[in-house]
């Protein structure tokens, strides 16, 4: 049984590679060095798609996993040069294809955009549980050293101001939308949508563009079908992960000694306190689940019809809005009422 999982293994790893984004593919042979620590195998590609220096690459790597939850001190601790830590990368990267189906998002997100789509989210109260005891990594690792208030005022209006800017392009890019469906209602083969996107507006002006989407298309379709194959081959990937651990101890990097077989197991434990932290937070969302619309979305043309509903539901949320500023202004001046001494001036309008 074990010469059989053995044979199986680089299938294994081999569709798990093929399935990744090829910007950020690694090479199979990177896993077995990662989980031995070898300074020359790294993953931080993989979880830092946007090439940069190593040590923003760290630092992004680490805030992503510190969001999602994950709370394995020695990971935190790594240097940010990037010499050491490739254990500790591997055992991110499979918490996060656990925890989030990395891979799952990684082909969505990735993937071939025929229709125009926009991202829509109106869900309510979906804050994981995960938030919990997130404090206690964050004092020790991020407030090292007191911070200024006023670089933190400069950093929130610079966040503002950003967001500003992402506003208004989106606005834009939703105008340039409206143009291209309008203009082009009636043209498309499918009735249910009745208009072309950008991308068939581009292959009716440059016929000769289809080789690349072609190219696209076909890339995806094979990232798709390896997959599959990870899919009926990942019970492997996750045994290896787990066995194999008293060879561990024999095996010393260049500089240091690796971790013993205890401390890996420690590490298996923790992925697995992590499995069972996503099935509470599956159990608590098909407990809480409530009709929201999540993900992307592809951008249909519609009548005025809809557009006096989306306007009448636009009012609805800005009367709700009212109410609650209200309700905390309310609140404020009874708080307000319980400090002696104190003159609370408001804000100027803008």
């Amino acid at each position: 049984m074990r010469s059989g999982r053995a044979g199986t293994l680089p299938a294994a790893i081999g569709a798990l590679c093929r399935a990744l984004p090829l910007e950020s593919r690694p090479a199979p042979e990177t896993f077995r060095l990662a989980k031995f620590d070898r300074p020359q195998a790294s993953l931080r590609r993989v979880l830092s798609p946007k090439p940069a220096e190593i040590s923003t690459q760290i630092r992004f790597v680490k805030s992503v996993l510190w969001y999602h939850g994950y709370g394995r001190p020695e990971f935190y601790q790594l240097p940010s040069d990037g010499s050491v830590g490739s254990r500790e990368l591997l055992l991110a990267f499979s918490w996060l294809l656990n925890r989030i189906n990395l891979l799952e998002q990684l082909l969505i997100a990735n993937r071939v955009k025929i229709g125009d789509e926009t991202s829509v989210c109106t869900c309510e109260g979906n804050l994981p549980n995960t938030w919990k005891g997130r404090t206690e990594i964050v004092p020790e690792l991020c407030l090292k050293s007191e911070v200024d208030v006023r670089y933190l005022q400069w950093l929130n209006g610079r966040l503002r101001f950003q967001w500003r800017n992402l506003h208004v392009d989106h606005q834009e890019q939703c105008k340039l939308f409206h143009k291209i469906h309008s203009y082009t209602v009636g043209c498309h083969i499918d009735h249910t949508i009745g208009h072309f996107s950008v991308t068939e507006v581009d292959l009716v002006r440059q016929p000769h563009s289809y080789k690349q989407l072609l190219q696209l298309l076909e890339s995806e379709t094979s990232r798709l079908e390896a997959f599959l194959e990870w899919k009926q081959l990942e019970p492997v990937y996750w045994h290896w992960m787990v066995m194999n651990q008293p060879n561990i101890k024999d095996v010393k990097s260049e500089e240091r000694e690796l971790p013993d077989e205890r401390e890996f197991c420690a590490a298996v434990r923790t992925i697995t306190e992590a499995v069972e932290l996503k099935l509470s937070d599956l159990k608590y969302h098909c407990a809480h689940k409530k009709n929201g619309m999540h993900g992307p979305y592809r951008l249909v043309f519609k009548d005025k019809t809809v557009i006096s509903e989306l306007r009448m539901q636009e009012a609805k949320l800005g009367r709700q809005l009212k109410r609650l500023q209200e309700e905390c202004r309310h609140k404020l001046d009874q708080i307000a009422e319980g400090l002696a001494g104190v003159i609370c001036i408001p804000p100027t309008k803008r």
